[in-house]
Parts: C-alpha cells; structure tokens; sequence
C-alpha cells in the first residue's frame, strides 16, 4: 500500500543544539535505512520549512504505524497521512 505522508518537524527551541544534531544523525540514518529496504520510496524536502513529503511502500496500515513512530523525531512532528491508489492513466508499471 502506498500513502503519502507530510511531516512537520517541531523542535522545542530550548532543546540543546547537540542534542538535536544527535536525533537529526539518528533520524537521517534510519530514513535512509528505510529507503534502501523500499519502505520510504520519496522523500522531498517541502521549500522554506522543516518539512517534507514522502511515499510510503508498506504492506498495511500497522507497518506505516511502527515505521514513522519509529522515526527518531516522531515525538516533534506534526504528521498528516493519505492513502494512495494506482491512477488508471499511469504509465508506470510500479505505482501499485
């Protein structure tokens, strides 16, 4: 199942700059982990905010569930959730 998934990242503006350059190592490292397995298919950066959009390739609603409450910055996001189906008209035989 594919679901695109909008997060917005909060950080407290107290918390300490080498504890957020510590979540930030974490959470770069475990998206890309996720990338490479096929989990996180897209990942664009949304311009002038601590934002993103992304494409999620799981097998169901849990799977995405464990995978973004698993991101290390879970705890200060805003995350919003759609899920997606195969367009008709595509031509891309791997939009399913």
């Amino acid at each position: 199942m594919l679901f695109q998934v909008e997060m917005t990242v909060k950080l407290p503006p107290e918390m300490p700059t080498e504890q957020a350059a510590e979540i930030k190592a974490r959470e770069r490292a475990y998206a890309q982990e996720l990338q490479h397995a096929g989990k996180w298919r897209h990942l664009w950066r949304v311009a002038g905010s601590y934002a993103n959009v992304s494409i999620f390739d799981v097998e169901d609603n849990a799977e995405l569930q464990e995978l973004v409450s698993s991101l290390p910055l879970f705890p200060y996001m805003e995350i919003r959730v759609k899920p997606l189906c195969r367009h008709p008209s595509s031509v891309r035989d791997d939009d399913s």
